[in-house]
C-alpha cells in the first residue's frame, strides 16, 4: 500500500510511514544469495560450521559479531540457524515458539518485530533471503510477507495517530484515597507530555473502547489542527468526544470525585 497523505496525519506520522516503507520495501536489499532452511541450519556457530546466521521475516543476517549472544551457550542461541520471527514478538524461546509463523500477533507484537528488524539492519550484515514462508524460489516476496508488511504499516499508522492524540489530549495526573476519593488534575507535564499549557480535566470517550479516560484539554486558542480558525478560541473544549466531570467547575485545573 502507498503511504499517502490521506492515510497519515501530521509530520510525525509521515516520517514513520517513510521509515516503514524504507525498511520493509526499499531499505532491505541483500545480495542475491538464497538459502534454504536446511542450509541455514548449518549456521549455528558450532565448531566446523561455516558461520553464525539468523533470519527474521525471511531476511538472513550474519550475527557473528554477536557470538556471545547467538553462539552456542548464548542466551539467544535458539535464534541461530533459523527464522524464529514469532519469538521476537512473543518472547517464547521454546521449540514451539521458535517459528516463523506470525498469524494472530497483536499490533504491539508486530511493532516489536519491526523494531528488531531495524536493529538487525542497523547492526548486522544482511547476507540473503530464506526460501520459504516469506520468499519464494526466486527470492521474490510471498503473499505472506506482503500481508505482514501491510499489518506492520497499519500498526505504525495507529501508533503515530495515538501519539498525536496523546499530544492533543495528554492524560491527567490522578490519585485516590478511601477518605477523599479520586483527584484528577492537569499540569504542563501531566501524562509525560511537555507543553506550554496545563489544560482542564475532561472525560474522553474513544470510538470502539468502553468507558472513558481522564485527559487534559486545552481551553484557549483555536482548536487542534486549525491554527488560523476564527470560529472558536476555547481550544478543544468543544470536541464531541469529551464530557465534563459532573460537579467540577468547567475551567478548573483539578477535579475531585467523592468516594
Amino acid at each position: 500500500p502507498r503511504c499517502g497523505g490521506a492515510m497519515w496525519r501530521g509530520a510525525a506520522a509521515g516520517l514513520l510511514c517513510l521509515a516503514a516503507a524504507c525498511l520493509l520495501r526499499r531499505g532491505f536489499e541483500p545480495r542475491a544469495r538464497l538459502l534454504r532452511a536446511a542450509e541455514l541450519r548449518r549456521y549455528r556457530g558450532a565448531p566446523g560450521e561455516p558461520g553464525l546466521y539468523l533470519a527474521l521475516l525471511g531476511r538472513v543476517f550474519d550475527v557473528e559479531r554477536g557470538r556471545k549472544h547467538y553462539g552456542p551457550g548464548g542466551a539467544y542461541s535458539g535464534l541461530a540457524g533459523r527464522d524464529a520471527t514469532r519469538a521476537f514478538a512473543s518472547g517464547d524461546f521454546t521449540e514451539a515458539g521458535l517459528v516463523d509463523a506470525v498469524s494472530g500477533l497483536s499490533p504491539a507484537q508486530l511493532l516489536s518485530i519491526h523494531r528488531w528488524l531495524s536493529f538487525y539492519r542497523d547492526n548486522y550484515e544482511p547476507v540473503g533471503k530464506l526460501v520459504g514462508r516469506f520468499y519464494d524460489e526466486n527470492g521474490a516476496p510471498t503473499a505472506a510477507l506482503r500481508e505482514v508488511e501491510a499489518a506492520i504499516e497499519e500498526a505504525l499508522k495507529f501508533q503515530a495517530e495515538s501519539e498525536q492524540r496523546k499530544q492533543q489530549f495528554p492524560p491527567c495526573n490522578s490519585e485516590w484515597s478511601s477518605a477523599k476519593g479520586t483527584r484528577f488534575w492537569c499540569s504542563r507535564q501531566s501524562g509525560g507530555v511537555q507543553r506550554a499549557w496545563a489544560g482542564v480535566p475532561r472525560r474522553l470517550f474513544s470510538p470502539g473502547q468502553q468507558g472513558s479516560s481522564c485527559v487534559c484539554v486545552r481551553s484557549t486558542g483555536p482548536p487542534w489542527g486549525q491554527p488560523h480558525s476564527q470560529h472558536s478560541h476555547s481550544g478543544d473544549l468543544d470536541d464531541p468526544q469529551l464530557q465534563q466531570f459532573e460537579g467540577c467547575p468547567p475551567l478548573a485545573e483539578q477535579c475531585v470525585l467523592p468516594p
